[in-house]
């Protein structure tokens, strides 16, 4: 079933022919009409050290309270290590593909970011998932629709989130 409209990735416009989202919107315009509100809540997600350590190694920071899980079980609390907050943000993009599915998309691109803030570490094993609300659509040349996001990964069982983020996008409709 489409519902009149649909939720979409800050990172991977265009590319959701084989993507199941919690919600789908019709066509880029039609994100107007959510302006201001909470799109949805993304699956949880387990941050695993396979992860965080393929994001050292994609990234150049091995620095060790990521990576050097012996050390941490003396000098990290609770003995363990930490993602990078950059492979916190990144995860924003495979919570966008579970809330949010655009379609009628030609192609799309991501636009950036504009504030991010780390405001908790997510340890190894935590479990996390992303809040998005549509905090701006707004038109662009060639039938481009800027949305303006604001998500929140939060840690089960903490009150406090793991980053809260204004992220940006630009989807442009098919002809």
């Amino acid at each position: 079933m489409i519902l009149p409209v649909t939720l979409q990735d800050t990172c991977w416009v265009g590319l959701t022919e084989d993507i199941v989202a919690k919600r789908i919107v019709q066509s880029p315009q039609a994100m107007k009409a959510l302006v201001g509100q909470e799109l949805g809540v993304s699956d949880w997600l387990v941050m695993t050290q396979e992860r965080i350590n393929t994001f050292a190694e994609a990234s150049g920071d091995h620095q060790w309270i990521h990576v050097d899980v012996e050390r941490c079980k003396t000098d990290m609390p609770d003995g363990k290590t930490i993602a990078h907050g950059n492979l916190t943000l990144a995860v924003i993009a495979t919570f966008s593909r579970d809330v949010l599915k655009i379609d009628n998309v030609r192609n799309g691109i991501n636009y950036g970011s504009n504030k991010v803030r780390f405001t908790s570490p997510v340890q190894v094993g935590a479990r996390i998932r992303g809040r998005q609300k549509l905090l701006a659509a707004d038109d662009m040349p060639n039938g481009g629709i800027r949305m303006t996001y604001q998500w929140t990964v939060e840690i089960e069982g903490k009150e406090r989130p793991a980053c809260v983020a204004e992220t940006m996008s630009i989807a442009y409709a098919k002809a």
